[in-house]
C-alpha cells in the first residue's frame, strides 16, 4: 500500500490505475480505524480494482468548542489496518495540502440547505457544511467511481447523496450497515473517550432504538409516543445527557406525527465528553 501526502501523488496513482482499466473506490475517513471503517474498505476492495482511503481530520467540521485537538489519532496503526484490508493508496494530507491558505480562509463552502439544519445540525450548526466542503474537495481529488459511507452517520450519507445528485458528481454512493459491538453499541472512533462506567451505559442508545422499533412493528403509530419513550429511556440511563431523540422521514428528515410508512429513529447523547449517535430504519 502506498501512502500519499499530496494531491498530485493521489491523482497520479489514480490516473495510472484508470489507464489499467481499474474502477476507483474511495472511503473518506478521519482515521482511528475500527471495524466499521474496515468493513467499508473491504467492500470497496471487493467491488473495485483500486481503492483509495483518505485519512484527514477536517478542521472545517469542528466548531471552536469541539474536540478537534483531542480527536483520537494513531497513524501507524491506521496504516497497518488499511494495508491489511487491501487498500491501494492511503491519502493522508496535512492542513496545508488541503487548505493552502488555512482552513478558516476557505472562501468556497458547499451547503446542502435544510438537510444540514436538523438532527445533528441543530447542535452542530457548522458541521455539515464542513463535511460537504471537504468531501467535494476529496471527490475532485480522487475522482472515484464509487464512494463508501456508513449508516451510523445516516444524516451525513443522506446529505452527501443529495449533494452528488444536485451537483451531478459522477460517483455512486454506497451506504453500508452499522457495525456494532456485541452489546449493540455502534462502533465509533469517539468510543475511545468513554470511561468504563460510561462505556457500560452507552448501549442504552441501541436498546432504546430496538425497543422503539419493536413497538412500531407491534402496531404503535403515534410518533409522539415513540419519541417520548426514546427520550425518557435514554435520559434515565446513568452518565447519559440527551441531545435529541427523533422520529423522522428517512428521505427528508422532517418530523413524523403518524407512522404510516418507513421512518428513521435517530438519537444522540453525551456520555462524558463523547457525543455518540445512533439510528435505526423501521418499517411498520
Amino acid at each position: 500500500m502506498r501512502v500519499a501526502r499530496t494531491v498530485a501523488e493521489v491523482r497520479a496513482a489514480v490516473a495510472e490505475a484508470r489507464a489499467r482499466g481499474a474502477t476507483i473506490g474511495f472511503v473518506p475517513t478521519m482515521g482511528y480505524f475500527h471495524e466499521g471503517h474496515l468493513s467499508l474498505m473491504r467492500q470497496s476492495v471487493a467491488e473495485n480494482g483500486f481503492t483509495v482511503v483518505s485519512l484527514y481530520v477536517n478542521p472545517l467540521q469542528f466548531a471552536p468548542t469541539e474536540d478537534l485537538a483531542q480527536y483520537p489519532r494513531d497513524f501507524e496503526r491506521d496504516r497497518r489496518l488499511a494495508a491489511e484490508a487491501g487498500v491501494d493508496v492511503l491519502f493522508a494530507p496535512d492542513d496545508a495540502e488541503m487548505y493552502p491558505d488555512g482552513p478558516q480562509a476557505q472562501r468556497t463552502v458547499v451547503s446542502v440547505r435544510g438537510l444540514n439544519a436538523v438532527l445533528c445540525g441543530r447542535s452542530r450548526p457548522t458541521h455539515f457544511d464542513g463535511v460537504t466542503t471537504v468531501v467535494t474537495k476529496l471527490f475532485h481529488i480522487v475522482a472515484p467511481d464509487r464512494a463508501y459511507f456508513g449508516q451510523k452517520d445516516y444524516q451525513q450519507a443522506l446529505i452527501i447523496r443529495r449533494m452528488v445528485r444536485d451537483l451531478n458528481f459522477p460517483v455512486e454512493i454506497r451506504v453500508a450497515p452499522i457495525v456494532r459491538e456485541p452489546d449493540g453499541l455502534a462502533m465509533s472512533s469517539r468510543n475511545a473517550y468513554l470511561t468504563p462506567e460510561q462505556r457500560a451505559a452507552a448501549p442504552v442508545l441501541h436498546r432504546a432504538l430496538s425497543e422503539a422499533a419493536a413497538r412500531i412493528r407491534a402496531g404503535e403509530r403515534d410518533a409522539g409516543r415513540v419519541r417520548a419513550f426514546l427520550r425518557e429511556t435514554i435520559s434515565a440511563a446513568p452518565h447519559a445527557r440527551l441531545d435529541y431523540a427523533e422520529v423522522v422521514d428517512p428521505d427528508t428528515l422532517e418530523d413524523v406525527d403518524t407512522i404510516q410508512g418507513p421512518v428513521l429513529l435517530a438519537v444522540a447523547a453525551y456520555f462524558g465528553r463523547a457525543r455518540l449517535i445512533d439510528n435505526m430504519l423501521v418499517s411498520p
